[in-house]
């Protein structure tokens, strides 16, 4: 048994990504080598010991939905086992905290890591409840990295790191966020809008079912080139936005016309016919003084142009202006 878990920390350390586990009690009782690289706290410091208070910070957004039992406005990894921010003051609360947060905490999210020494560092957390063979909660798993490294994090293989909204909703919820972390921490930010040229003509030509059909098709193309920290999510009734959070407005460019690339090759048929599609897109990254609509209106208007060019183009808005290619 003693074998088999100094092979299993052995292979956690071999792990990229900053790993902490928990027991139910948020005492911590692995923390890799990454986690100590990303936060300056060594093993020593730490193991046996409940995590250092304030380590992260979510928005504020996320933390209300979250937990509304923050303690003191903390986002700490002291009771992550639960939620963000709390304590663990009995089983019964624990398991009803957790099954009222996962929905935001399963997947990454945006937050601030405090460093040892006392600097923020941007990056991305993922919390996995940990569960006995009854079902029961156990503990833990925290799993995150420094956000520079999202760009570098290979494409189509985020293991469900990346999802669809389920709704406009859903996508206005992370739009906010996103906004409040480049607002706060100047967490990097930009949208892409999109639109399918051919979605109203196939709606005309081959009804609802086949234009509902294709906009499904593109969306999970679209996802597969998304990165673990991205969302994308339908915005009216033939269109999409991306929240992407590359470090420029020029990556943000190029992220599209690798997405438009892709949509080219979407192999979409309908009662034996294929139909060929491409892609209209806007790019807009966050400047200084933008308010989150400010932000939408530029992506709309370049996206906008791009369909006047024609289709099949990429716009980037800069300020009043938007460049086509």
């Amino acid at each position: 048994m003693r074998d088999r878990a100094e092979m299993l920390e052995a292979t956690l350390d071999l792990m990229e990504e900053g790993i902490a586990v928990l027991d139910e009690r948020s005492n911590i009782l692995h923390w890799n080598k990454a986690a100590a690289v990303l936060t300056g706290y060594e093993p020593a410091d730490v193991i046996c010991r409940r995590c250092p208070e304030d380590l992260y910070r979510v928005d504020e957004e996320h933390r209300d939905k979250v937990s509304a039992n923050t303690a003191g406005g903390r986002g700490d990894i002291q009771a992550a086992g639960a939620a963000v921010g709390g304590t663990f003051p009995d089983r019964p609360a624990i398991v009803r905290t957790v099954q009222e947060s996962s929905r935001f905490l399963e997947r990454p999210t945006l937050v601030s890591i405090r460093h040892k020494l006392g600097h923020p560092v941007p990056g991305m957390l993922r919390r996995v409840a940990l569960h006995d063979s009854q079902g029961a909660l156990t503990g833990a798993a925290l799993l995150f990295y420094p956000v520079e490294e999202v760009d570098s994090l290979p494409r189509g293989e985020s293991g469900g790191g990346v999802g669809i909204e389920a709704s406009q909703a859903d996508m206005e919820d992370r739009l906010d966020a996103a906004h409040h972390q480049w607002m706060t921490n100047g967490m990097p930010f930009g949208l892409l809008w999109i639109t399918v040229d051919q979605a109203r003509s196939l709606r005309k030509t081959h009804g609802r079912d086949a234009c509902e059909a294709m906009l499904w098709a593109v969306e999970h193309t679209l996802l597969c080139q998304l990165k673990p920290a991205e969302a994308i999510g339908r915005w009216g009734e033939y269109e999409f936005l991306v929240v992407a959070h590359e470090r420029t407005a020029e990556l943000l460019t190029e992220h599209a016309r690798r997405l438009a690339g892709l949509a080219r090759t979407v192999d979409f048929r309908w009662w034996g016919d294929r139909i060929g599609l491409t892609l209209s897109i806007g790019t807009s990254y966050a400047m200084e003084a933008d308010t989150l609509q400010s932000l939408l209106n530029r992506a709309r208007h370049a996206m906008q142009t791009s369909e006047y060019q024609g289709g099949n183009h990429v716009t980037e808005a800069r300020g009043e202006e938007c460049s086509q290619s």
